[in-house]
């Protein structure tokens, strides 16, 4: 298992991380798995035996289970593991059990404390951006949540790119400790992060946390052109995330993937997960799994190292449009890009140039 920094800070994370969201399967989460806590145990054994030290819940999964399922199986080693949890959503139908104020966030970190049976969260991360909190508030709660000792770091996840900026800037000049890590979805059959996220966690050093690295199981090598869907797939019990807007397209990607992992001999959700350690700034990869089995097979995919060869067959069946002003830097601006300009454009530069 490589172990990575995460961000700007000098933490240390693994390059795969456990995510919880199976756990407990309350409520909508029941359509992700209902792993209860002899399997959980089962689940972290596994981790902790590959090296895994990073585990991801939220206190809006299940309702706060996966939070009290979590805490109670790894109680045997929380001196090693690392937990992170999240809050902003709604926790209860008052006006206030949402969001990113002051009042939320301390009362909900409080909350996943007790369900955690820790002392402390190690990432504290603001699940969504908060539109109608003033900024100031949120960021002088979370610089209150770690000099107070409750929590070690604080991150974000979901935002766009000016807000993440936005987020930075304010930290800077409020002298506040600035978030360390972004918790995105990022994927072959999703790239978006690529226009701006992935950009400013170069520039600015943020670490980056991918969740839902599979798009659903869509990229796992079971779902395949004119089959029929895997039974139990959680598209077909109505889990909607992530969107599919090009049906073909997901199909192309699919079948690269499968391609190389046969080559490989390993699965194709392991090359899926490979191709996203090879990113830039990729701190850590959230893997989730139903069964013993998937968790096993995702596990080694963090000692699988793809070809360049490998990569740019999956970069260029993968490769999403190029939006504006990206087309018109790559057409007009092309002799003064930075090496992170470079890192998006400079295939659709190369590409032109060929034609």
């Amino acid at each position: 298992m490589e172990y990575r920094q995460l961000g700007h800070s000098g933490l240390r994370v693994s390059s795969l991380t456990l995510g919880t969201m199976t756990f407990g399967g309350q409520g909508k989460f029941a359509l992700v798995g209902n792993t209860e806590l002899d399997a959980a145990k089962a689940q972290i054994d596994l981790c902790m035996e590959a090296g895994v030290n990073f585990y991801d819940t939220a206190d809006v999964y299940s309702e706060g289970l996966s939070e009290k399922i979590l805490g109670q199986a790894l109680k045997p080693y929380r001196d090693q593991a690392l937990i992170a949890t999240k809050a902003r959503f709604p926790m209860g139908k008052e006006p206030n059990q949402a969001g990113a104020s002051r009042y939320h966030l301390i009362n909900a970190c409080e909350a996943s404390l007790k369900r955690l049976d820790t002392d402390h969260i190690d990432l504290y991360q603001i699940h969504e951006w908060d539109g109608v909190t003033p900024l100031e508030e949120t960021l002088e709660a979370m610089d209150s949540l770690v000099r107070s000792g409750k929590i070690r770091y604080y991150g974000v996840s979901n935002y766009t790119g000016w807000q993440l900026m936005k987020t930075l800037g304010s930290a800077a000049q409020n002298h506040y400790l600035r978030p360390i890590t972004q918790q995105i979805h990022y994927t072959l059959q999703a790239r978006e992060a690529e226009y701006e996220l992935l950009p400013i966690a170069q520039d600015q050093d943020v670490g980056v946390l991918v969740w839902s690295p599979l798009a659903g199981g869509l990229l796992s090598g079971k779902y395949r052109r004119d089959h029929q869907s895997p039974e139990g797939s959680r598209h077909l019990q109505g889990w909607t995330e992530p969107p599919v807007y090009d049906v073909d397209k997901l199909y192309d990607i699919v079948d690269v993937l499968v391609d190389i992992a046969k080559q490989k001999e390993v699965s194709a959700a392991q090359v899926s997960l490979a191709w996203l350690l090879s990113k830039p700034k990729v701190s850590s990869v959230i893997i989730g799994a139903r069964t013993d089995k998937q968790l096993q097979d995702n596990l080694q995919a963090a000692n699988l190292v793809l070809t360049q060869e490998d990569i740019e067959k999956l970069d260029k069946v993968s490769r999403p449009p190029l939006l504006y002003p990206y087309w018109h830097q790559a057409t007009t601006a092309s002799e003064r890009l930075s090496s992170i300009d470079q890192h998006l454009l400079q295939p659709y530069i190369d590409e032109m140039e060929n034609q």
